[in-house]
């Protein structure tokens, strides 16, 4: 996530984040689980692991499944929304785990590139990154700090939101669901889907990630919009 695109979780947005990205993503802590189930599987149970965590601001919830799973890794959360990471550092605090956690308040451009990490963890970020350029910069700003073949995981939604009405009927249909009356749905999609611009398809996704120095991925979640996949830092280039 960069500055500009960050603007918009301020302090009224991040303190509904916890209760709203949930309604707003059907299986969201599934998906953070399988996020840390994947990466210990890509790299080995019961190893030493530094892990970046890009837009960690918010529930933190990246960390506290993978700190659960792994009680060996460290983590380094980079947000550019202060009262998001902020509202991570109270969950960490309460989770007794900012330990283990070093909180970065500014972009994955600020961390230092020579202290290479052995995974990376990007969740919901990558749609709210305005352009396919911005996008591919901040992924091979991710790739320059993973080892060679390090697992990252990134999740989040693609495909135009207009080019699948029948989602975004279902979509709308959640907050119904959790007791919101027609003009509160309408409100609550109108947040959504302001400022984001996911990528346009699955292989668009691929597409990005290989420019950056990623080798193919694989999908591991789906819901509506949203993807998860895991992917490796390539063991060639930049």
């Amino acid at each position: 996530m960069t500055q500009d695109s960050s603007a918009k979780f301020d302090q009224s947005r991040a303190g509904e984040y916890a209760q709203q990205s949930r309604i707003g993503l059907a299986g969201y802590d599934a998906c953070h689980e399988l996020a840390a189930c994947m990466l210990s599987a890509a790299l080995g149970e019961g190893r030493n692991a530094q892990v970046l965590v890009v837009g960690a601001g918010g529930t933190a919830g990246e960390i506290i499944c993978a700190s659960r799973l792994e009680p060996n890794w460290s983590f380094v959360a980079v947000d550019p929304s202060a009262p998001m990471l902020d509202l991570a550092s109270e969950t960490l605090h309460q989770a007794g785990l900012l330990d283990r956690v070093e909180t970065v308040s500014g972009s994955v451009s600020d961390i230092d590139p020579s202290r290479p990490f052995d995974a990376a963890i990007m969740i919901g970020v990558l749609h709210h990154v305005p352009g396919d350029k911005a996008k591919r910069d901040l992924l091979g700003e991710v790739a320059r700090r993973l080892k060679p073949g390090a697992p990252f995981v990134v999740a989040g939604n693609y495909r135009p939101y207009a080019s699948q009405p029948l989602l975004m009927a279902a979509w709308a249909n959640r907050w119904k669901m959790h007791g919101a009356d027609p003009d509160e749905v309408q409100a609550k999609m109108s947040k959504i889907l302001q400022g984001a611009e996911p990528p346009q398809s699955e292989d668009a996704v691929f597409a990005l990630l290989e420019d950056a120095g990623f080798e193919t991925p694989v999908r591991f979640f789906a819901s509506l919009f949203w993807g998860a996949w895991l992917a490796r830092r390539a063991q060639t280039g930049s």
